[in-house]
């Protein structure tokens, strides 16, 4: 997005990013979305690569996650604090920066809670694409808070998944869950534990928020030829699935330094295989290859991902309007005289006063 006065960056709100999002349309968002997470994975090697610089604490964890193509620069500031809910808080918040390489101004400050919870789940609707069996159309998710919703409609656009079955220990977040999604074109079923809501899926999600090791999911529950979505497992300690279940799957990630300090492979050997997703993408080596293969996308979330939602928003606002112009950088008429800019300005206020 071009600025004509250097000092303004463009910033999304929380209340402008709902409106980006119903003006677009949910599902179109998360298919658009989609589209630029898979370009910018099938280009994965010219991007700069770390696993995201973390702060942990006994209550959660804040991290930083920044990358670059060479061209463009962004990060992400987000935090998991799994008992925020209990003092009426999300889990998790966001916010990101696009940032031109060139010059190193940013180009963009926007929310990144709800653009979160989108990318996360187009990036999951993107892996299950190579991932899932041929024609799977039912889905079970396993912890129904705040992702549920964004999971089964971005798998309901991108795949045609139409059955969800649902379980979360809290019934009502359940009920909630069903609600919402009520009239958007899926047969739903609420559960009553995560055993029953495996029988019949294709596709299993799992996306609960402890910040815990934990077994969403026994050896036992999972049978051949599915497909899990491992979501909710993505730092360190937090876990979601039994060890059993890796050694059976064939298991595909986003960036395996990152993966192993916090996925659900943390539980295994440092040297146990794993598959990048970018190279699926790619062609380079295979993804579902038999009916009877378990794949396993170990989903931790990564900064390539927040850059392609942070790339699609900024091509998405050009002509909305759907903006503040936030007086972000001190812009001197010199360059090399920012004292006297703040002399100018002390000047200015004596006028007024």
């Amino acid at each position: 997005m071009t600025n004509p006065a250097l000092n303004i960056v463009p910033f999304v709100s929380v209340d402008n990013m709902m409106t980006l999002v119903l003006r677009v349309g949910v599902e179109r968002f998360l298919v658009e979305l989609a589209g630029y997470i898979e370009e910018d994975f099938k280009r994965w090697p010219v991007f700069d690569k770390t696993p995201r610089v973390a702060s942990h604490s006994r209550e959660g964890v804040i991290e930083l996650m920044p990358t670059s193509d060479g061209q463009l620069y962004g990060f992400k500031y987000v935090n998991g604090h799994p008992s925020n809910t209990r003092d009426g808080r999300q889990t998790v918040t966001a916010f990101g920066v696009l940032a031109d390489v060139g010059n190193g101004y940013p180009m963009l400050l926007t929310e990144m809670t709800i653009l979160t919870a989108l990318r996360t789940a187009a990036t999951s609707a993107v892996a299950a694409k190579y991932l899932a069996p041929k024609n799977a159309d039912t889905m079970a998710i396993i912890g129904n808070g705040a992702q549920s919703e964004f999971q089964a409609l971005a798998f309901k656009a991108v795949l045609g998944v139409d059955k969800l079955r649902l379980f979360d220990i809290d019934a009502s977040a359940s009920r909630k869950a069903a609600s919402n999604l009520a009239g958007k074109g899926f047969d739903i079923t609420i559960c009553h534990s995560a055993q029953e809501a495996v029988e019949g899926a294709q596709i299993i999600t799992t996306v609960t928020a402890d910040k815990q090791y934990a077994t969403i999911l026994t050896d036992n529950m999972v049978g051949n030829g599915v497909h899990i979505n491992a979501v909710g497992g993505d730092c360190p300690g937090k876990t979601e699935l039994h060890r059993d279940i890796l050694l059976r799957s064939d298991i595909f990630v986003e960036y395996p330094p990152q993966t192993r300090i916090e996925g659900e492979i943390q539980q295994l050997d440092p040297d146990h295989p794993v598959i990048e997703l970018w190279q699926v993408m790619t062609g380079e080596t295979q993804g579902r290859r038999d009916p009877r293969q378990i794949t396993l996308f170990d989903s931790v979330g990564f900064a390539i991902e927040d850059f392609s939602a942070l790339r699609y928003v900024r091509d998405r606002l050009q002509s909305t309007g759907l903006y503040e112009k936030l007086d972000l950088l001190a812009d001197p008429d010199e360059p090399r005289d920012l004292f006297g800019m703040l002399l100018r300005h002390a000047a200015k206020q004596a006028e007024v006063a």
